[in-house]
């Protein structure tokens, strides 16, 4: 049944179940009993149109990751899912497999149904504000991103130091007194880069040459941190640490290690980023950067919710993330 058929069965007015619905006066004793009994009889839930009736605003958002199956994504967004459930909004989650027009359809769609603000979840977004198609879905609604930036009006950030993370990954390791370290990038995006250039930093400071070449292209896999050792063992190169983008491109290379003969950390140290549960069922347990999905996620839902409420004020923000020590480095 629907609210209309609550009135009718009732004998009153849609504005007096709203009434109900909402716990508002102005409804007799007799009455409000007459549409309760029939709320209850009927096993009656409110549609979101119906909640929209009752005077409630109904606010919806829109959630747009990459890949929901990716442990990072999937901690980020189901914790924006949740903390914007509890606050009584409508969630739409969407995986764009990071495609650009999947990205730009599942952004007119948006439009379409006039969603009161859009979370971006990764740094894959940072360059979607380039499409004019996309700049003209988003110009009307507030944006946040998890760990990206966007270059539009009415749009905020919540980032994490990446650069900064893989610094404390490879720094760890240049304490140990290794020093032919090497990064794995299996991604390309801003915060791939960002990591990039925090290897960098701290080779740079302690003075290692040539790191510019120490930075290895593979994919985003177990396969691809195998592959990325495999190169490096059968290249004869020094080796003795391997700082990685992600956990499971890091337990990759661990495995990949361990079959060569080489021990990890004796003779090869590894450490990976974004400690998910991939760096603990790793063997040995991968020491990891926590870059803090769920603070991530928690500080978006809040800033997200002031810009949709107008409760201001508004402000980007950044978190730190840190170091896990464990067996592999």
């Amino acid at each position: 049944m629907n609210i209309y058929d609550i009135a009718r069965e009732a004998g009153v007015s849609i504005s007096t179940v709203s009434r109900v619905l909402n716990n508002k006066g102005n409804v007799t004793a007799a009455t409000r009993a007459r549409v309760e009994e029939v709320l209850a009889r009927s096993n009656y839930t409110p549609s979101a149109i119906a909640r929209g009736m009752t005077g409630k605003p109904l606010h919806t958002v829109a959630v747009l990751t990459v890949d929901i199956r990716v442990p990072h994504y999937a901690r980020t967004a189901y914790t924006i899912e949740r903390e914007f459930g509890r606050r009584g909004y409508e969630v739409s989650l969407c995986n764009t497999g990071g495609e650009r027009e999947e990205t730009v359809r599942y952004l007119r769609t948006v439009a379409e149904k006039h969603a009161d603000g859009v979370v971006l979840v990764g740094s894959v977004f940072n360059d979607i504000g380039s499409d004019p198609r996309a700049a003209q879905y988003l110009s009307g609604v507030p944006v946040v991103l998890a760990n990206g930036r966007l270059d539009l009006p009415n749009s905020y950030s919540v980032l994490v130091d990446d650069r900064h993370g893989a610094g404390l990954a490879a720094e760890h390791l240049l304490r140990q007194g290794r020093r032919s370290l090497y990064f794995l990038k299996d991604i390309e995006t801003a915060s791939a880069d960002a990591k990039s250039a925090g290897f960098l930093d701290a080779l740079g400071r302690a003075g290692v040459d040539g790191a510019q070449e120490r930075i290895l292209r593979t994919q985003q896999s177990i396969q691809g941190g195998m592959d990325a050792v495999r190169r490096l063992v059968e290249s004869g190169r020094p080796l003795d640490g391997i700082v990685c983008g992600d956990d499971l491109t890091a337990a990759g290379a661990v495995k990949a290690l361990r079959r060569a003969g080489l021990r990890v950390p004796e003779d090869v140290a590894v450490t990976g980023y974004n400690d998910s549960e991939y760096a603990r069922i790793c063997e040995p347990a991968l020491t990891s950067v926590d870059n803090k999905p769920e603070l991530v996620a928690l500080l978006c839902v809040r800033l997200l919710e002031s810009l949709i409420e107008k409760t201001g004020p508004f402000s980007s923000v950044t978190i730190q993330p840190e170091l896990v020590i464990r067996e592999t480095a």
